[in-house]
């Protein structure tokens, strides 16, 4: 193949790409309100291809489409902020939303469909664009439009995919935020919760049970001299309130933190849940040696959570249970042979347990086919800081 040497003009276009890009990826990494970085980049893309307008756009679920940035030149026609738009197939956005590819329209007149006539209203008449990403699906797109066809090289959708890609880095930071900020509410909510329900329990359990036996113990001493029969009941009475009161109390502190699991480790611990269990647990392997607290606790509540749903709802004859350290983590898994088709995202307890998995740097998922049980698995991170 011939090499052709690029004129001077194509030199400077490129160098101005990659500025542009540099310029782009510095606010990226300020970490900049979305609405100022996406106008940024619609300007960036706007000057550096050298069109009369550029336009950032979020998919929406019902098939339409958010303009969240916009730029264009001076006077020049665009669509601005927030509007929103339906997504017709064969526009670039069309084909972005069903692709997930970079795309591009060379001439409109031969296009049809409703946004289409917005287009050439606005003197549109050929455009590229290229797809945005967020956790694995096309959150929108960046469109550039002219108001000549056939206004763009080939391959310019590609050379847009580069500005895509920064947005895309953008939104996936924003998102972890987000989903960090809404775990950390979670775990403060469950808190409270918890600390609610200790006191609930407290109060109708343990402290009725101690109540009762102050009052038998009063109305003890008062006829021990007068009626000693009726003064050992009292006292009788007092003892049974007393150890049902001891009851409560050790089974509310195995709740909040199991004095097995802190003497005898994990393995132990995990072998107390299979025998209280209602139902049959074969408790498979379990590392024999101490795992750190933090990892030896989520272990054991997700265990703890995992049979207690199962119990409840899986209408299962047996479940299993088992533990494997390996590649720096510890990955718990508990299946039953139920119903299945559990849903996740039901249940306060799971999505405490995925909480306080991923403060640990860990990771919860559940498979729950239809009539095939279901499978809770943790993969907790080995050596990291208790969670806070």
């Amino acid at each position: 193949m011939r090499y052709v040497e690029p004129s001077v003009e194509q030199l400077e276009g490129l160098l101005a790409e990659q500025a542009a890009l540099r310029r782009v990826a510095t606010l990226v990494a300020g970490d900049p309100p979305p609405r100022r970085l996406f106008e940024a980049v619609c300007e960036e893309v706007g000057r550096v291809l050298g069109v009369e307008s550029a336009n950032l756009s979020r998919f929406e679920d019902d098939g339409t489409q958010t303009v969240v940035g916009a730029w264009a030149a001076d006077g020049a026609p665009f669509f601005p902020r927030g509007e929103r738009f339906p997504i017709d197939g064969e526009t670039v956005t069309g084909q972005l939303r069903r692709s997930g590819r970079p795309a591009r329209v060379d001439e409109y007149s031969g296009v049809r469909g409703e946004l289409v006539k917005l287009l050439r209203a606005a003197g549109i008449k050929s455009a590229v664009g290229a797809p945005v990403k967020v956790a694995g699906r096309t959150w929108g797109g960046i469109v550039a439009s002219s108001g000549r066809p056939h206004a763009f090289p080939e391959g310019t959708e590609n050379r847009l995919a580069d500005f895509a890609e920064l947005v895309t880095a953008a939104l996936a930071n924003v998102d972890a935020r987000e989903q960090l900020a809404a775990s950390r509410a979670r775990i403060v909510q469950a808190g409270y919760e918890e600390r609610r329900r200790l006191g609930r329990d407290l109060h109708d359990g343990a402290q009725q049970e101690l109540v009762g036996a102050v009052i038998s113990l009063r109305l003890a001493q008062r006829r021990w001299g007068q009626a000693p029969d009726e003064a050992r009941e009292l006292v009788a009475e007092a003892l049974d309130h007393m150890e049902s009161g001891i009851h409560d109390l050790r089974e509310l502190a195995a709740g909040l933190h199991p004095s097995i699991l802190t003497d005898r480790g994990l393995s132990a611990a995990l072998e107390a849940l299979a025998t209280r269990s209602p139902m049959p647990v074969e408790l498979g392997q379990v590392p024999p040696e101490r795992l750190p607290g933090p990892v030896e606790t989520s272990a054991y509540f997700v265990v703890a959570e995992a049979l207690t749903n199962a119990a409840k709802h899986a209408r299962c004859s047996h479940a299993y249970v088992g533990v494997r350290v390996e590649n720096g983590s510890a990955t718990v898994e508990v299946h039953d042979d139920g119903v299945g088709g559990a849903d996740p995202a039901a249940g306060s307890g799971l999505r405490g347990l995925a909480d306080r998995v991923s403060a640990l740097g860990g990771r919860l998922d559940i498979e729950s086919p239809a009539g095939e049980g279901t499978t809770v698995r943790a993969r907790i991170a080995l050596g990291t800081p208790a969670p806070v």
